[in-house]
This record gives C-alpha cells, structure tokens and sequence, in this order.
C-alpha cells in the first residue's frame, strides 16, 4: 500500500478570457496567492463565514491622510421585522469630508438583516446583528475587506415581532374522564413566522371537569363541557372540551418485540377495551421507561427513550420496564436489550496526498474505459481540479490537471454516463465564476474543456449537481440555476428557484429522480419538483414539494434516502457551524473545530416531514454525507471519517445506541496542516470507501472484521 505525493502529468489552465496556459512545476511547488485571504473564499458559506459584500461596484484606488476617520450614522439601530433605515457613511479628514473614497457594507448576518450599496438596512429575522462599514485598501483586491483602510461597526437590534395567533392543536376526537393528556399550540407572530420560544399559558372555565396545569397538561377530571383557554403574549385561543364517562374495564399493553438490539425500534400498542370487550378509540396514553441496569440509580431512564406515539428504543443493554397508563388504568412490558455489537475497522488502504494547498469535494466513477477514477477539487488557492486513475486504491495515481481562474473549486460532479465533469468556481479574476464543463471520457489520455458558463453567476457558484442533462448551480448563496448541458459544448439556462423569505440563502442542491432537495440554513431542507415529484414540475418549472426547517439554522446538506430495510423515506439534513472560530486556514494555525449534527426526517408525506432521529458526534461537526445500503457515511469533520448502521426504523440518537460500525482519523504528518484531520466528503465505491480530507487529500480506506477495538490512524 502506497500514499502516492502528488504530481502532475500534464495540466490545462482556463483563464478569464478562456484561453489555454501552462502552469510549470507540480502542485507542491505553486505558491499559493494571498494564503492570508483564505477565510474569505467561504463568502457564500454562511455558516462559516457570513460576511458578504453588499456591492459589486469597483471604484479607483484612493490615498487617504492617516488622520482620515469613517463616520458613520447612526451607529447603533432597531428596526422592527421587515423594517428599513438608512445609514450613511463619510470619510473625514477633521471637519474637512473626503471625496471620493468607496464605502462598502456588509452585514455579517445576512440572513438575519440585509444593507445594499447605498447603505439601507432591512431587518430580516430577530436578534443583535453587526454591520460592517469600510474603506478598501484598494477597490480591485477580492476580497475587498482584507486589509481596509478604514474600518465601523454598526450594531442592529432587531426584537422579536409582537405574537399574532396562537391556536391549541393535536387534541384528540374524544375525551374520557379520569385521564391526563399533553397539551400543544401552534404559535405564529406578525411576521408570520412560527414560534417556539413563547410561552403558552392555559386555562379552564370549569377546572372540575378539565384542568390544565402549569406543565402544559390537562388533567379531564369529570363529565362535562368546559372552555379551554389558551394565551400567548396579547393572542389567545378558545377550543371546547366535551368530557365523557371512564368506560375502560381492561388494560394490556403489546410489544412488537421483546427481545432486541440498541437501537432496534420496537412497537408498543396500549389495548384498552369496554365492558362489551370493545376497543376504546381516542383513549390518552402515557408511556414511560424503567431500567433495571445499575448505573441507572443515578441516571433513572437516561438508555432508553419511549416516544408518545408508542415506539421504544434503548441506547444501552439490559432489561427495561415499559410503562403504559391512562388514568386510573396500568400495563407492564419487560423488553431485554442486547449490545448491537456491529463494530468493525476501517483499513487504510491508499492516498492521494495532496499537502500544499486545501483539497475540497470528490467523486469516483467509472470511465468509459473500465477503469475508475476521482475527481477533487481545491480551496482557497488557484483553482485547481485533480483528476486521479483509483482503480488500484492502494496506487492512486494523478493522471491529469485542470487549472481554471478561480481560487476555489468547491464542488465537483460527473454525469451519470461517466462523460462529463462539471466543476465549480469561486474568486475568479474577473468576478465572472460560475461553472466550467470538462470532458472525461479519457481521463488517462486527457481531460478537455468543452464551456464555461457564467451568465448571472458572478457571485460564485458553491455547489453544483448533475441530473438528466441539466446542471444545478447554488447561485450567490441566493438560488439555484438550472442549465441544460444536452449540448455540453452550448449550455444554456432553462430555470432557476429561489426562495421568497426574509434574508433567504441556500448552500447545496442533491437531486434524485426528479426532486431536487436543497439545503437553506435557517429556511431548513425544501424538496423542489423538477420531473419527478407528479406536482407538474420540470426543470424549466420548479414546483415545491414541501420543507422541513429546524431551530438551529445551521441546515448545509441534505441526502435523500429510501430505506432498504422498511421502505421509509427519509432526508438526512447535516448541520454545519464553526463556534469555535475557523482557524487551521493557514500552515501554523490550529486545528479548527466544527459542530453540529445529522438530523434524520421521515418525510413520506411531502406536507407532513418530522424529525425522529440524530447521529451527533459531541466533540465534533458534520460535512458532507452519503447513505448506501443502510449505511451512513459522514465526513464529520474534525471528528474523521464515521460509518455508521442506519438499518430498520430510525428514532433518538444513532450515536449512543451503538450504530456507529466505525472510524477512521485521517492523520497525515505531511498534511497542509500535519496531523489535522478535517474531513471533507466520502463516497463508497465498489466496496472502498473514497474520502477527501481538508488538509491531506484524497484517501482510501475499507471495512474489515475488527481485531481491536478502533482503528484510528496514527499521528506521524
């Protein structure tokens, strides 16, 4: 097994103008240009870095006296949800303003509040917020703002917007005395956004027949009509309770399984039946768990979850007491948990070290010669892509480059015959970016450039997907365009889709038969018509599905994934934020840290998706994922290389139960930063696991029978 530095064979550079170049001497020798600017490449990644210039114009450079000052007004705002205000900006030398000078804005929150070119603020979405003005150091650097030469904060308040409904959902057809049920509202404010961070108060006009308390229950103590009352903020809510009499004469509880692994869903179905043995319908259950384990006395019910619907999973061994109850009635089920003992290796297999710049995404596919390839592509640099030969993973070989005008190449797709690479670009020289289509049947005797398309794609394009002739480009952060490549030579526009809310954004784009499934930060995960979703939609005519949005905001990738072993279809919505700050951009820098998680969501009603499950690495955060055959592969980051049992039905959290198979820490002492795992992408391919990894390159590892308990790599 061999870890092969990288080199090149041959290259081909496409300049602004198109233009084929030479670029001398391999990778390892290419300085980088403005290695210190490299945070700036991840403009159209909000969660990493959220500053973003709020104008493309270019003024002519200035020179300004050192006692020159940027003064701006006013230095502090509130604004109200949807609100605007302006804010002005002059360059001062004393009393005396200085012509000329070119003020850029950019919020560094964008989904959150907005400040165009001429300094007008519109809040977005609540909280306290930063706006940055400044005076570039010169006006054709990009990034404008790495080294100003004037520099003001401006801080927005922006409140949260008064409650305007609140309505009592979830309550159940029919209502039995002597019986307990949860209650819930639907809260949304002026702004029409949904809330969860409001307090809900209820209340009865007859707390003899209901009653609610202070946790949000409402005890049905006796026949009869009562008004039950529901209050947010100035908002309320009246709903009717009819009480009926306690008709329950006997009580059982069924499990679907009493004998399982962690992790394994088990079915509970609480049996309750009148005195004619008839089912009672509607009836209110609560369940709840007992372990008989004995680290438990400290951590009572902390393996095991029960969820209200009636679904049991334990996160640990032993032997739990499921309790199920309504009113004055009880039934007991035991349920012996065994070790899911699913654990494996990863084996290193080969590499394709790349140590003199950042790598970013990959893909593998066969060539239409038989044999296999990858693709990589580069981050903060010079715009390169790497085309390596795997089909010996234990000699990954470079067989050719591609150097395009850029400074990062994020994302990188193959269409589904294998003939054609669609690479994106960011930071190009001309501002021009947008996206460049390469031929790869032949990789071993040479990639070619077929077009470049960037109409309306100055912003940048961060990732890109191949489907069915049609290319989609995250455009800006903004939206996502959609561009036929049946002509690879003549790519043209033929739709776009963007959303309509307040401070929008948009980060990738995964499309499987016909759905494109797009990942929104704070907007969550939409599913999009475009040919398959039977609502009408086409390429040319996106039509939403539906969306599914979760409280962090932090929503950066998503994978669709029909279950092999029950048939659910689910959407694997990955977290991604830097709270810690992103360091480790440069040689000498610490290793960053991410955080965040894999939210699993049953989404088999396109109007009805629900969270049911995680897989959440505490010390670490999630990249970019892909599930095959039940199993989950995630780039997790700092946190490695994770391969993990997604198998049967999915509730609670994946990590704790056990259904992690393995990982692997790709530590590479000749790495861009040494020993610095920060793992990227992974893809499984004919039965190796491909990964790119931030500092190290491309690797390749594969699952064997364990002979200890972790195989992590080993620090050089």
């Amino acid at each position: 097994m061999k870890r092969n530095s990288l080199f090149s064979r041959s290259r081909r550079t496409l300049s602004g103008d198109d233009a084929l170049q030479s670029a001398h001497g391999p990778p390892g020798l290419i300085s980088l240009l403005g290695a210190g600017l490299v945070l700036l490449m991840l403009l159209v990644t909000p969660a990493i870095a959220q500053e973003t210039d709020a104008t493309d114009e270019v003024a002519p450079a200035i020179e300004l006296p050192a006692s020159a000052t940027l003064d701006i007004e006013p230095s502090q705002l509130t604004l109200e949800v949807g609100e605007t205000s302006q804010i002005t900006a002059r360059v001062m030398d004393g009393e005396t303003e200085i012509e000329g000078a070119n003020v850029v804005f950019f919020s560094r929150s964008r989904r959150n509040v907005g400040v165009n070119p001429s300094g007008v603020v519109e809040a977005f979405g609540p909280g306290e917020f930063t706006l940055v003005a400044l005076v570039p150091k010169n006006t054709e650097d990009r990034p404008r703002r790495a080294e100003p030469l004037l520099r003001a904060e401006i801080t927005v308040t922006i409140p949260n917007p008064p409650v305007a409904t609140v309505e009592i959902v979830d309550l159940p057809q029919r209502f039995y005395a002597e019986t307990t049920l949860a209650l819930a509202s639907r809260v949304v404010d002026r702004s029409g956004a949904l809330r969860q961070d409001v307090e809900v108060s209820y209340s009865s006009s007859d707390p003899a027949v209901a009653e609610p308390d202070e946790f949000g229950y409402l005890h049905l103590k006796s026949p009869g009509r009562a008004t039950l009352s529901a209050q947010a903020e100035s908002a309320t809510a009246d709903v009717e309770v009819r009480v009926g009499e306690q008709i329950v004469e006997s009580f059982e509880l069924e499990a679907s399984a009493t004998e399982v692994r962690t992790g394994d869903v088990v079915d509970l179905r609480a049996v309750a039946r009148d005195s004619r043995g008839r089912d009672v319908e509607h009836l209110p259950i609560q369940y709840s768990v007992a372990s008989s384990v004995s680290y438990d006395i400290l951590a009572p019910g902390s393996s095991a979850q029960v969820f209200q619907e009636g679904k049991f999973v334990a996160e640990r061994s032993g032997v739990y007491t499921v309790v199920a109850s309504s009113g004055p009635h009880t039934a007991t089920e035991r349920i012996r948990v065994r070790p899911r003992d699913i654990r494996k290796n990863l084996k290193f297999i080969g590499q394709g070290r790349v140590s003199d710049r950042h790598t970013s995404d990959l893909w593998v596919w066969e060539g239409a010669d038989g044999r296999d390839y990858a693709i990589t592509g580069t981050w903060g640099a010079e715009g390169h892509a790497y085309f390596w030969d795997v089909t010996n993973p234990e000699n990954i070989t470079l067989v050719d480059t591609v150097r395009v005008d850029a400074r990062t190449v994020n994302d990188v797709k193959i269409s589904e015959d294998g003939r054609i690479a669609v690479i994106s670009r960011e930071g190009a020289s001309n501002r021009k970016n947008g996206l460049v289509i390469l031929d790869v049947a032949d990789p071993a005797n040479g990639v070619r450039i077929i077009s470049r398309y960037d109409d309306q794609l100055k912003g940048g394009v961060h990732n890109v997907f191949v489907h069915r002739d049609h290319v989609y480009a995250v455009n800006n952060g903004r939206r996502f365009d959609i561009i036929s490549i049946e002509d690879p030579s003549e790519p043209y526009r033929v739709g776009r889709f963007e959303l309509d809310t307040p401070g929008h954004a948009i980060h990738d784009v995964w499309v499987v038969d016909g759905v494109a499934f797009t990942s929104n930060w704070g907007d969550g995960v939409y599913a999009i018509d475009v040919g398959g979703g039977g609502k009408g939609g086409a390429p040319n005519n996106p039509v939403v599905l539906g969306s599914y949005q979760y409280p962090s905001g932090w929503n950066h990738a998503a994978f669709p994934y029909r279950s092999e072993s029950t048939g659910k279809f689910y959407v694997f919505a990955g977290d991604e934020a830097f709270p810690y700050g992103l360091t480790g951009r440069n040689p000498g820098e610490a290793p960053p840290r991410a955080a965040g998680w894999i939210h699993i969501v049953e989404w088999d009603d396109w109007e009805n998706p629900r969270e049911v499950a995680r897989y959440q690495v505490p010390e670490a955060g999630t990249h970019n994922l892909w599930i095959e055959d039940d199993v989950l592969y995630v780039a997790y980051y700092n946190g490695g290389l994770r391969v993990v049992d997604v198998s049967g039905e999915l509730r609670g959290d994946l990590y704790r139960q056990g259904r992690e198979i393995a990982l692997f820490m790709p530590y590479d002492g000749e790495g861009y930063i040494p020993n610095s795992p920060f793992t990227w992408g992974p893809q499984p391919y004919k039965g190796t696991i491909f990964f790119s990894d931030w500092n190290s390159g491309l690797w390749a590892v594969e699952l064997e029978d364990p002979e200890r308990q972790l195989n992590v790599g080993e620090p050089q």
